[in-house]
Order: structure tokens, then sequence, then C-alpha cells
């Protein structure tokens, strides 16, 4: 059994994005002191973490300096290089672990990983090369999906083939040297389950989440998920085994699709993820927290909903005519929880905050949090 972090010690994150924001916030209201990692000055981690070491990911002097000054270390984002991890590893605990944040932050490792052990997955075919492109869409048929293997996210790097695609331009506009080519999945629901695992105390799941995407970019989740007892039990099962297999210490969240009842796993991300946001306001114990709980080696805590919730993104666009109405978004209800995240610069697409709210149902749940942001354009 690993040593316990118990509050009043140092944790480092590396990442100053909103996730590391709230876990830090998190962290602090539990006691602890908190070390961000990130090249940009006053990140949003940063503005909240005791102290802020701004460096290049792949500064191992700087890396080095701060493995030394904290007791454990986690992460809000994947991009970081193998030889940092690598460095810091060798003076302190890093959770997950470097093996499973290579896993996951490469399609190619990840869908091996999950094929070669049984679990759902779309086909798909490892593209490195145009004659790679074109046998892999003979096989799998049009229309399909081509997708970086690294540095992809809220549908970067991705390009949808159909017939009569120009199969050079895609791969030329994929921006990577390998991909992955993915056979098109007609689902129902996207939905997505984020499940924390401890050396204390097992593995546990946070209510399915239903999500809904806009370009590409998570807009709205509503929590529980409108799916079947089954559907909610298997999602969930399939979440804890996933984490297993990883033997993940820390939290994971599992993207699916649902087809029918049949599920298929979409993607992972071994951190907390956008459609767990809710869980910050809606549950007894946030995804940030379970977060800190496991990879300090304390008891997981209750992910337990406390109403149905929803929860809207907001991004840079609404900045476009000025500053949002954060009154009349308030003022549209009172059970709106507004977050922002302390980003400087608002640009279409970027998440610069989100809406929260509870309510009897998650229809209305999703009325209200909708209602606030449209609120947020009158002038």
């Amino acid at each position: 059994m690993a040593e316990v972090i118990l509050p009043g010690r140092t944790i480092g994150i590396l990442g100053g994005g909103q996730l590391g924001r709230m876990f830090a916030i998190a962290a602090r209201r539990m006691g602890y002191r908190v070390h961000a990692f990130d090249p940009t000055q006053d990140c949003p981690t940063g503005q909240v973490a005791d102290h802020e070491t701004n460096a290049q990911y792949d500064d191992q002097a700087a890396a080095m300096e701060f493995a030394k000054a904290v007791d454990v270390v986690t992460f809000e984002f994947e991009n970081v290089p193998a030889e940092t991890l690598s460095t810091i590893e060798q003076i302190v605990p890093v959770h997950p672990s470097p093996f499973v944040l290579d896993t996951c932050r490469h399609r190619e490792r990840e869908k091996n990983f999950l094929s070669k052990r049984g679990f759902p997955v779309a086909p798909y075919r490892v593209v490195k090369s145009v004659d790679d492109l074109r046998a892999g869409v003979k096989a799998l048929g049009t229309p399909c999906i081509l997708k970086t293997a690294d540095y992809g996210y809220d549908g970067k790097g991705q390009v949808d083939i159909k017939d009569g695609t120009d199969l050079d331009e895609a791969f030329r506009a994929m921006g990577r040297p390998v991909g992955v080519l993915e056979g098109f999945v007609r689902f129902d629901k996207e939905i997505s389950v984020i499940v924390a695992r401890s050396e204390a105390s097992g593995t546990v799941t946070f209510p399915v989440a239903e999500n809904e995407h806009a370009n590409h970019i998570l807009d709205v989740t509503i929590a529980p998920a409108n799916v079947s007892e089954k559907v909610a039990h298997d999602a969930a099962i399939l979440a804890i085994e996933v984490a297993e297999s990883l033997k993940l210490i820390g939290v994971l969240a599992v993207e699916m699709f649902l087809v029918g009842e049949k599920i298929i796993i979409n993607e992972l991300a071994p951190r907390p993820h956008n459609s767990g946001h809710f869980s910050f306001d809606a549950c007894v114990t946030s995804q940030f927290e379970q977060q800190l709980r496991a990879v300090c080696g304390l008891p997981l805590g209750d992910p337990m909903l406390l109403r149905p919730a929803a929860m809207a993104n907001l991004l840079g666009d609404l900045w476009q005519g000025g500053e949002p109405n954060w009154q009349a978004a308030l003022h549209s209800d009172e059970r709106i929880k507004l977050h922002l995240y302390g980003k400087q610069g608002a640009k279409p697409g970027r998440k610069m905050g989100h809406l929260t709210a509870m309510a009897e149902t998650t229809e209305e749940a999703k009325q209200l949090v909708l209602a606030a942001r449209e609120a947020l354009k009158r002038q």
C-alpha cells in the first residue's frame, strides 16, 4: 500500500487549465497546498494555487525542482512529455501512472489496449500514410472519420471521410504523422461515466451522464442520463472494468456511444472531464475531490447525485459582442450556478466557464441552464 498523503501536505498538478483550477479549489478546501506547473503565467490553476511554476513541459530542470517541492503529482492535461513524467516519477509518485497517461493520450495505443482486452470499440485502422488511409476506407466503408493519434481534442485533428473525399488532402489535413480511421457509428446517444479508483477503497462511479455536442465541443450535459436501468448498470460496469484493467489510481472519464442498448467505447480521459462538471455542485463528492482522494490514498467519497442536474458550457463566442450579462443570467433563476475559469482572451470555441442547475427533472434543469445562457446575450 502506497503512503497516504494527508491534509496539510502539497499536491503538484501538471497543467493550468480549468480542470486544474477546480481540482485546486477542492484540494485547498480539504487543507492541502497546491503547486501548479504550466507555461502560462496567471493560468486558471495558478490563480488559486499556493505556488505556480511557469516553464515549458519539456523543461527537465524545472520539472525536477517542481517534483522536489511536492508530495504527489497528478495532472489535468495529457500532453506532458514522457521524459518529463519519468523525471518527476523518480522523485515523487505520479497518479494516474505514466502508463495510464501514455495509453489514453494516444488513440492508437488506446484503441489497441481496449480491443485486445475485448472492450467494445468501433472498427478502426491505424493510418500512417495515404496508402494506409485508402486501404482503411476500403475496409471500413464510408462515412468514416480520420483522427490524429495524438494532440486532438474538441474536434481538432479530425477529418470526415465521405464518398468522393480527396484522401490525399484528408491525410494532409489531419496534420500529424499517425492517425486512427474509425468506422462511423450511428449512435442514439452519447453518454459518459466518470470512474474513480483508489488503493484505499476500490472503485466507484458517478451517475451516467448524457452529452450533447455542437461543432465537436461538449455543449450540454444532463445527469442522470435518460437511459434504461440496464444501460446505466452496463455503462458503470464497463467503466469499472476499464479502470481495473489500467490499474488506475485517480479518475477516468469513459466516453461512450449508445446504439439501442449496445454500448461502444469512444474515448478515455485519465482525469476529470467536462461531462463531470455537474458533480461540483450536484454530487456529495465532486469528481475533483474524488481525484484528490484517490491520488492521496484516502477513502473515496460518496458520488451520489443530490438532484437531477444539467451543465451548459460557456464558450468564448459569448464574449464577441462584449462582456456577457452576468446579472441577467443569475436573475433568470436562483438555482443557476456560475463557474468562470479566469482565462484571459475569449476566443470562439474556447471554454471560458459553465453553468449548472439542479431541479426536479433533468429536462427542467436543462431548460434552466439554456435559458440562463441565452440571458447572457442581453445588452
